[in-house]
């Protein structure tokens, strides 16, 4: 056959054959709404045309995999069981109605009958069978046989099953039931279901392609999503070969849940999670997500996910807690980092890859590593380098990363790399922070440049306290952006020598101020002169020195971290395009560059 054959087919001719849905599959999860909208779709045409059989109706698609005797039901098992179900629900009416009905053989036929096996044998066995937990199998096997299923343990794919069968065996009554007639409209009804209900079948040459088709197909029920599929593309040999036992197939899809937990959590994609594990942990090109289900087929060895799944699964598990713990500003060890903290200001994500790479380092090489990725990320944005050369580059780096095991040599790879890649674009920074003004950067990004400044200031001068190396000090409700030439420059644009400019010159970083929210309050509007007395109030040292020197005693921390900042007594274009100058230089030492 093709490698991927499609056409649709009646439920009549979908139900010659059997169907097996994995251990690794998804459990039976539609809710009444689904089976009662199912139901409702076949019966309002059946309703228009009670006459006829010139209408169809489509329900949707399902992926297959032929495996010897039956198919693998790889996305699609939702509908396919309730449709199973609505035909066990007709047959169980009808006796019901008539305990002598005979007439029913062919429909009894699309529940059970007999398969052919490789031996020769024929096996007695349902159309379709459940295998990702005993409970379900039975609870199905049990429905179709008509025996007795009110024992069987209840677990939330039991619970559904039952209901869904439920479900439909009232339909039937509430539209049927009641009359001399209902046998016949029952039987009526069940001829259209089986004869004008269609379904897509896609049927695949092998496991890889089915969770490739799937990828393009988009299914009206509650389907397998992208991460299920991986995972059975992961697991299907496991299943296939036998080498582990029932419960510890059970433990490895509760490690599979617990890591989408962890990233669902975190509010992370799991495709690009998988992603940054690739390339992080694996001698990995660029990959494009599209292409993942392919990479992990074709690397098999190198992962060892069929080999050991349990080291595999605890490896995600282990990153994805490493992730979550990366995107809430923490370390590998769950504990807060000031440098992560600060990237999240940024609202960029490529770092991860080389953060998982280093899942080995030591909290010491950790720390040292996140803050040269801080201001080299911080470079990159500010000089717009492009996003694709940081993805090679990361992708090499994440590489040499792994590698690393001592300060010594990270100390080498941070001089050899990251600090050549900064002096590359250490002409570009300068000449950013020359022009930037407020429409440069999202606000966001703004707030950070502005409070980097200050805390550099402040961190200099009184040391690392908390007060200081934490930046969310400086960026939260209690403090805002200042601009010292007013936004509404109407009062004072008179007295500034470059009338006609005046709005750019309001929106220059050199214009522009941390200052807290009271102050500000009081001289918002105001000119520079009654300005001064409230920066002279500021506890922000960099505000501060815009209008006083700011002079503790001599050569003391306070005096140094202060010397290169200067002091106004008026404010014009000069003096602006003067603080642009000095916030640009200023800027080289917060950043490194």
């Amino acid at each position: 056959m093709a490698a991927i054959e499609s056409r649709d087919y009646t439920l009549e001719e979908l139900f010659q054959d059997f169907y097996v849905v994995k251990e690794y599959q998804r459990e039976y999860v539609w809710e009444e709404k689904q089976v009662r909208e199912l139901l409702e779709d076949v019966y309002e045409p059946f309703l228009d045309n009670k006459s006829g059989s010139d209408w169809e109706c489509f329900i949707g698609s399902i992926i297959v995999c032929k495996s010897q005797e039956l198919y693998e039901l790889i996305d699609g098992q939702q509908r396919m069981t309730t449709a199973y179900l609505i035909v066990c629900a007709v047959r169980d009416y009808l006796l019901e109605l008539n305990p002598d009905e005979h007439n029913i053989g062919q429909l009894k036929g699309f529940i059970t009958s007999y398969v052919l096996e490789e031996n020769g044998s024929e096996k007695f066995k349902e159309r379709i069978e459940l295998q990702y937990d005993e409970e379900s199998r039975y609870i199905l096997e049990r429905i179709a046989r008509q025996q007795n299923f009110l024992d069987i343990p209840e677990n939330s794919s039991v619970r559904r099953i039952k209901n869904a069968y439920q479900i439909a065996l009232r339909f039937l009554k509430d539209e049927f039931g009641g009359n001399e007639t209902t046998i016949q409209q029952v039987k009526l009804f069940y001829a259209r279901f089986i004869k004008n209900v269609r379904v897509v079948r896609v049927e695949t040459k092998s496991m890889s392609h089915a969770l490739k088709v799937f990828a393009t197909i988009n299914n009206r029920g509650v389907g397998l999503d992208s991460m299920d599929l991986l995972k059975n593309l992961m697991f299907i040999q496991i299943a296939k070969n036998k080498i582990i036992k029932d419960k510890d197939f059970e433990r490895l899809k509760n490690k599979w849940k617990e890591m989408l937990k962890i990233l669902y959590e975190s509010n992370e994609n799991p495709i690009r999670f998988l992603r940054y594990f690739i390339v992080s942990k694996y001698d990995s090109e660029r990959i494009r997500e599209d292409k993942i289900y392919e990479w992990f087929e074709e690397n098999r060895d190198k992962c060892e996910y069929q080999d050991k799944p349990f080291d595999f699964v605890d490896s995600l598990v282990k990153t994805a807690k490493a992730f979550a713990n990366f995107k809430e500003g923490k370390d590998i060890f769950g504990k807060p980092n000031r440098y992560l903290l600060n990237i999240s200001y940024l609202s960029t994500s490529q770092h991860f890859v080389l953060l998982l790479a280093t899942q080995h380092f030591s909290k010491e090489m950790f720390t040292s590593l996140s803050k040269h990725l801080e201001n080299f990320l911080f470079i990159c944005i500010i000089t717009q380098a492009r996003s694709s050369k940081l993805e090679i580059l990361f992708v090499k780096w994440a590489s040499k990363l792994r590698q690393i095991n001592n300060q010594q040599l990270l100390d080498q790879f941070i001089f050899e790399e990251i600090g050549v890649e900064k002096q590359k674009l250490a002409e570009k920074f300068l000449l950013a922070f020359r022009r930037l003004d407020e429409d440069s950067v999202r606000k966001k990004v703004l707030q950070y440049i502005l409070a980097k400044l200050t805390q550099y200031i402040d961190e200099l001068a009184y040391g690392e306290i908390e007060a200081h190396t934490n930046l969310k000090n400086y960026i939260n409700k209690t403090v805002e952006i200042e601009h010292i030439l007013p936004q509404n420059y109407e009062l004072v644009k008179s007295s500034f020598d470059k009338q006609e400019q005046i709005y750019k010159y309001v929106k220059y970083l050199g214009n522009l101020t941390l200052i807290e929210k009271p102050i500000n309050t009081s001289i918002k509007n105001k000119i520079f002169e009654v300005k001064k007395n409230a920066y002279q109030k500021s506890k922000f040292l960099i505000t501060k020195s815009i209008v006083e020197p700011v002079n503790v005693g001599l050569n003391t921390a306070i005096d140094r971290a202060v010397k290169d900042l200067g002091t106004f007594n008026e404010w014009n274009s000069t003096a602006i395009e003067r603080r642009q100058e000095m916030l640009a230089q200023l800027a080289k030492k917060v950043w490194d560059v």
